[in-house]
């Protein structure tokens, strides 16, 4: 199957939706499709062989985040060109309500379309706005995909209509192996308790108020007193010496930002924290960093939000804990560290329960709704608008 996938958010920024859009493409490839995938990137950033530019994203405030996209003359032409060319037989469009390459994508073409809808949000001034103009795109969408039950909410109740739920994917294999990195001791096996010390973990963008980060700083600034020898290890875009900033200076020596790091340090980062932590406080519909540390075996402390607790089996899999509540982070954390036999139940539960979000599954559940929907002709630029 010749498969056209159109990413919303620029290439070259880490992102949950850029990172399934990655991964979903690779695993159809290995699968023998044929996948190019059209995205937001300067026209010299080093992109994988299946991929194009639709030209340098913008950045705009959007979910309670700034995202970076495109949407302009330049990348009309380039995704109608795109389409034109790749004559393929299902074009999939991620987060077609957002302003950007999904939207043109839609208006664009002429054949079967499916949209993965990633978002949660409870209200959106700028969706009431926009509502119209998307609607106009939406209404071409033969097939509808939500992550999760939090983003099928959001698309029923902001813009109608309802979707079938596949969830993210991650690759499990990529994350189950791997040495810490150096300098850090890593979990081991989980049999060693943590009265003095150990590690904390973060991965996100650290400059992202959403993500929480200024929750586990705080709850770092209790524990880090009454624990000396105790560690925090972030690892995400950001100005590290504004986040460290944030720490009383006599625990800053012991939180240490690696700034954005490759995917095989992000890998090694998992396997080299006692306790992952996820202190965010809303926006996500599922949690892919959660998926990620749930497949390295990492125990997880999370926020008690409706797309963690799903894929945490309410507790089972990984710890919870009120959201924004920086003392009883501090108080989960510290009987995790102090109780090594429920890092290690933890971890052995994550990594049952990550199987199902395995892109083995997931991509083939994904095939299915192309083969659905793809009623044996190509997508091609509408008429009147291939010029």
């Amino acid at each position: 199957m010749k498969v056209g996938i159109v990413c919303p958010y620029t290439w070259n920024v880490p992102g949950g939706v850029q990172q399934h859009v990655r991964d979903l493409a690779e695993a159809l490839i290995a699968s023998g499709h044929d996948v190019s995938v059209i995205t937001p990137a300067d026209d010299d950033a080093p992109l994988p062989f299946y991929a194009v530019s639709a030209g340098r994203a913008v950045p705009v405030p959007y979910n309670g985040s700034v995202a970076r996209l495109a949407f302009g003359f330049l990348s009309a032409s380039r995704v109608r060109r795109w389409i034109r060319e790749g004559r393929f037989d299902v074009l999939h469009v991620h987060e077609p309500a957002a302003p950007s390459l999904g939207v043109l994508a839609c208006w664009a073409a002429d054949g079967p379309i499916v949209a993965t809808f990633h978002a949660s949000y409870e209200k959106s001034r700028a969706m009431t706005v926009a509502a119209p103009i998307v609607h106009t795109a939406l209404e071409k969408i033969s097939g509808r995909i939500a992550v999760s039950e939090a983003a099928r909410k959001t698309l029923v109740e902001h813009l109608g209509g309802d979707a079938v739920l596949i969830p993210n994917g991650v690759a499990t294999e990529r994350y189950a192996m791997a040495d810490p990195l150096p300098g850090w001791q890593g979990r081991g096996d989980g049999a060693q308790a943590r009265p003095r010390g150990g590690t904390l973990g973060f991965l996100g963008r650290m400059d992202e108020p959403r993500k929480g980060l200024q929750v586990l700083l705080r709850a770092f600034e209790t524990l880090g007193r009454d624990r000396p020898e105790l560690r925090l290890l972030l690892a995400g875009p950001g100005d590290a010496d504004d986040i460290v900033a944030k720490v009383s200076p006599d625990l800053r020596d012991r939180v240490v930002p690696l700034g954005l790091v490759s995917e095989e340090d992000k890998v090694r980062a998992y396997h080299s924290v006692d306790v992952f932590v996820a202190p965010n406080l809303g926006g996500e519909s599922f949690g892919i960093v959660l998926a990620e540390a749930m497949s390295a075996g990492a125990p997880i402390l999370a926020s008690d939000i409706e797309a963690f607790r799903r894929v945490l089996l309410n507790g089972r899999a990984g710890a919870l804990f009120p959201v924004g509540d920086a003392a009883r982070l501090a108080a989960g954390a510290a009987e995790l560290l102090d109780d090594p036999a429920r890092r290690k139940q933890l971890s052995a539960e994550a990594r049952t329960a990550v199987r199902a979000y395995d892109w083995s599954t997931v991509a083939r559940d994904v095939v299915d709704v192309y083969e659905t929907v793809a009623l044996g002709s190509a997508v091609v630029v509408e008429s009147g608008l291939g010029a």
